[in-house]
């Protein structure tokens, strides 16, 4: 195989993962059980590495992984915000991450129920009210919800900013 063979095949390999990893991060970050932002970001990681990094450059994948990072911030702290807006304590927040997380191995439902199921269960050991517990577990559901809308938005984002760079062939690089 020729040399430009070879590059032609290895590029259309990393545009394939830019794309394959984008989609699957951007549905990721409505399902806490894949780490969506993360993924976008390695997706177009890759799609910049494509273009051999000329349109996509240094300072735009520092911009892109700094939002990688916030995603992650915004996600503990919606939750955890939500959570006590709704006037649960510290043991139904840590109830709700570990609810969410023994949730992830039981698919959608478990998603759905798990948080939910770990704030109740976390709020009624501490403080015992049946009201004020269904409360809690309803301000984790709400809380997954604005982290999951946060988080898709962030990702769009970064698609947005990876596309303008592109576009403008490096002059925001």
């Amino acid at each position: 195989m020729r040399p430009y063979c070879r590059w032609f095949v290895f590029e259309i390999l990393l545009w394939t993962l830019c794309v394959l990893l984008v989609v699957a991060g951007l549905i990721g970050s409505l399902l806490p059980v894949l780490p969506g932002v993360p993924m976008v970001f390695a997706g177009l990681f890759f799609g910049a590495w494509a273009g051999g990094f000329e349109q996509v450059g240094l300072w735009t994948l520092t911009a892109l992984g700094l939002l990688a990072v916030a995603s992650v911030g915004v996600d503990f702290w919606a939750t955890a915000t939500s959570t006590r807006r709704f006037g649960a304590g510290r043991a139904a927040v840590i109830g709700a991450t570990l609810g969410l997380l023994v949730g992830m191995f039981f698919s959608l439902p478990g998603i759905l129920i798990g948080p939910f199921a770990g704030a109740f269960i976390g709020h009624a050991l501490a403080r015992g009210t049946l009201m004020a517990s269904t409360r809690a577990g309803v301000g984790a559901w709400v809380g997954i919800l604005v982290s999951s809308v946060a988080k898709l938005l962030i990702g769009l984002l970064m698609v947005g900013v990876f596309v303008v760079a592109w576009l403008t062939g490096g002059a925001t690089a």
